[in-house]
This record gives structure tokens, C-alpha cells and sequence, in this order.
């Protein structure tokens, strides 16, 4: 078993090692095949990162692909797919700045309400989806595209002045009015800047990820029926009442996933706020495999990238590069993935085969000691 154990743990790790080594192989020769220096910007970009604002930057990324990585990740445990993760945190950050923006409470429930605003809304969102893949069989792929697509619609409609929005004197922004101050989660102020406070709320549901997932009746029927629908069912868990539930739970956290920023910084919502945040979060789940740890350390290493690589203009390349460097670590993650499963498949079935051969020639052994 302890060999076994150390097999798995190794076959785990290959994955995501292999991915990065190659993805930073790839982007050293897309460099050099475009005439650039392939090392000159990692060097730049690893300076950059010892800088203490750019820190403080990475941190707070961190936690926000944190929460959408972990959106992302239930539905993965279910066998479903959420691309919808980014309307719905974009949504459900809109909604809840319009609530916040509108009452006056005491700083503990006005925060409590915003977050709980925020969670309803991207529940609701990803429900829909979810009804539509429990009792009319519609790919949840499909369903979470389109409703990105109506939920950017929405919002742009939303946060017109004639509706929910506010356009400031003289600017041609559009907001959804401020949050009072009691809705502003403190920060942890450092000397390179404050670290969103929300940040780690978010680290700590990893924590709450982890309990649920693996030491609750409810996580074990999760990825019971993520594994096997069937055997799940047999079993007596309900496949459909399954699906909802991992749809709007993905939906929730996802709802969270504009808080750190919402609460933290901006304090309401505009049309600066940033798009694309649920897509990177797919990378980010992918990368660590569904794992918080893996989630957690695979969010650094993207924020480290969005952040550390913005400053590379300023030296005379450009800041895309990260993107390329995001962009061949998703292809890398697949690929050798893909790669560490068959190699998982034939090391197993290598074992059984030399276990059958030895419990042969045990047999023969003891035949000819008998004889």
C-alpha cells in the first residue's frame, strides 16, 4: 500500500511539473523564433516580483483565481464543466455593489449582506444551467457560453443611468454608486501596499474545499457521481438532485470570487472591472488538479505572471508575453496530462501482470515441493 501510495503521489506530481517545464521550454523557442532574447524577460520578470508592490499585486490576484479556480473545480469533481464562472462572478459583483450601494447597515452585516447578495446571484446564475442539464440533459458547456455571453448583455444594460447605473460629473464611467465604508472588508496594510482582506477568506474556504470534499457523506457522493453516474445512483444518490446541487454551489463560490476587489479596493462596480477572471480560473483548477493546494500554488504562479510581466514594455518587450506563457501552460497542462494517465494505465497493468507471474510461480513452487 505505502508503495502504491508513493506511485500515486509521484504520478500526481509529474503532471503539473511536466506541464510547466514545458511550457517554459516552448515560450523560451516562441521567443527565440521571434528574435528575442528567450532568457532577458524571465530574468526581468523574476526582478519584478521582488519588488514589494508587485508582491502585494500577486497576492491579491492570487486570491481571486483562488476562488474562481475553486468554482471551477466543484463542477469538475461532479464531471461538469462551468465555462459560465466568469458571468456569473461578473453578475453576481454587480448585483451585490448595487445592494451595498444602496443600504446602510452596520459593518459586520453590510459586508455579510453584500457577500451573501454576491453568493445568491451567481448561484441563480449557474442554476439555470443547472436545470437545464438535470431535466432537460443540455450540455452544461453550452449552457454556461450562452449565458455568459446574456449575462455581459445584462450588465451593460444594468448599469445604464436609467437603470441601476451612476455616471460620475465629468467622466464617461459607469458605476453602480459607491459602498459606504461600513461595506468595506479591512485590509492588511503592508509597506508595498494593503493585501485585500477577503484574500484570506477566500485561502481559507480551500480549507473548507478540502473537509467537505473528502471527510463529508455529501463531498464522497460528489465525486462518487462525478466518477461513475451509475454506480453513484446504485448506490442511492440521486444523479440529478447531484447536479443541481454542484451547479449551485460552483455558482456561489464563483459569486465570491469578486469580493477580494469589490470589498477590498474598488468598492463599487464599474466598467473597469475585470473581465476573463473565470477563464483563468479553468487554468488555474486544471493546473492543480483540482487540489487547493495545487490550486493554491498554481494562482501564484498565474498571478506571478499577470503581474511580473506587465513591466516588460518598460524594458522593451512586450507585456504579452505572459499571455503566451498562460496560453502554452493550458496546452501544456493537457498534453502531459494526458501523457502521466497512459502512463498510469500501463504501470498498473505492468504490476498486475509481474503480480500474476509471481503468484504463478509460487504455485508452481509449491506443486514441485508437495511433488
Amino acid at each position: 500500500m505505502k508503495k502504491f501510495d508513493k506511485d500515486r503521489l509521484l504520478l500526481a506530481a509529474a503532471g503539473p511539473v511536466l506541464a510547466l517545464v514545458s511550457a517554459l521550454v516552448l515560450t523560451m523557442l516562441v521567443l527565440a523564433a521571434s528574435g528575442v532574447d528567450p532568457i532577458d524577460p524571465l530574468r526581468i520578470m523574476i526582478e519584478q516580483a521582488g519588488y514589494e508592490d508587485i508582491q502585494v499585486l500577486i497576492i491579491n490576484q492570487a486570491g481571486i483565481y483562488f476562488l474562481a479556480a475553486l468554482a471551477v473545480a466543484v463542477g469538475f469533481r461532479m464531471n461538469l464543466f462551468n465555462i459560465g464562472v466568469d458571468g456569473q462572478y461578473r453578475l453576481a459583483a454587480m448585483v451585490s455593489a448595487v445592494v451595498g450601494a444602496a443600504v446602510s447597515l452596520p459593518a459586520p452585516l453590510h459586508i455579510l449582506l453584500i457577500v451573501l447578495i454576491a453568493m445568491a446571484t451567481g448561484a441563480f446564475w449557474s442554476g439555470i444551467a443547472g436545470i437545464l442539464k438535470a431535466r432537460r440533459g443540455v450540455s452544461e458547456v453550452v449552457s454556461t457560453i450562452m449565458l455568459n455571453a446574456i449575462a455581459t448583455s445584462l450588465i451593460a444594460w444594468l448599469i445604464l443611468p436609467k437603470n441601476l447605473g451612476v455616471q460620475p460629473p465629468g467622466s464617461n464611467d459607469l458605476t453602480t454608486g459607491d459602498i459606504p465604508e461600513s461595506g468595506w472588508f479591512p485590509a492588511v496594510s503592508l509597506p508595498g501596499g494593503d493585501i485585500y482582506g477577503f484574500t484570506f477568506v477566500a485561502f481559507a474556504l480551500g480549507v473548507v474545499y478540502w473537509f467537505v470534499l473528502n471527510r463529508t457523506r455529501f463531498g464522497f457522493d460528489l465525486r462518487a457521481s462525478g466518477a461513475s453516474e451509475s454506480a453513484a445512483q446504485a448506490s442511492g444518490v440521486e444523479p440529478k438532485k447531484m447536479i443541481m446541487t454542484a451547479m449551485l454551489i460552483s455558482g456561489a463560490v464563483a459569486g465570491l470570487t469578486g469580493m477580494p476587489l469589490l470589498l477590498g479596493e474598488s468598492h463599487t462596480y464599474n466598467l473597469s472591472f475585470p473581465l476573463g477572471v473565470g477563464f483563468t480560473g479553468i487554468t488555474v483548477a486544471l493546473l492543480g488538479r483540482n487540489n487547493p493546494i495545487g490550486i493554491f500554488f498554481s494562482a501564484f504562479l498565474i498571478a506571478f505572471i499577470d503581474k511580473a510581466s506587465a513591466g516588460l514594455d518598460t524594458e522593451g518587450y512586450a507585456k504579452e508575453i505572459g499571455t503566451i506563457m498562460q496560453g502554452l501552460i493550458v496546452i501544456a497542462v493537457v498534453v502531459s496530462y494526458e501523457l502521466v494517465r497512459r502512463y498510469g494505465i500501463r504501470r498498473q497493468q505492468q504490476k498486475v501482470g509481474e503480480e500474476l507471474a509471481a503468484g504463478h510461480a509460487l504455485k508452481t513452487d509449491n506443486k514441485e515441493v508437495a511433488a
